[in-house]
């Protein structure tokens, strides 16, 4: 837990992708998430957080994640970007490219 709290508090961008392994949207996420960390290449840290599993409970509850998958773009702690269900890679690395120009993406 206390290491999730490191990686979402530092300055690099970081996309966490909350999923579960019986969900089949979450599934069908996991090749554009590992796109995305393969094609993005550092300038986003990517990282998976099952909301089964017992040892991240706290911070799935304390970010609310109430229907899978549901992705947020952190840094330095704050929620920059938040969407639950299916989104395409294209549109994912749109969403980078805001970020990092505005720290802010509004939300539609």
């Amino acid at each position: 837990m206390q290491d999730l709290d490191k990686i979402i508090w530092r300055d690099a961008l970081t996309l966490v992708d909350f999923f579960a392994s019986w969900c089949g949207p979450c599934r069908m996420m996991h090749p554009v998430i590992d796109r995305f960390k393969e094609q993005m290449n550092g300038r986003a840290d990517v990282y998976k957080i099952d909301v089964d599993d017992r040892q991240t409970a706290s911070f799935t509850d304390r970010y609310r994640i109430a229907s899978v998958p549901t992705l947020i773009f952190f840094r330095r702690g704050e929620i920059l970007w938040r969407r639950s269900g299916m989104i395409g890679y294209e549109e994912l690395v749109r969403v980078l490219e805001q970020l990092e120009k505005s720290e802010r993406v509004e939300q539609s």
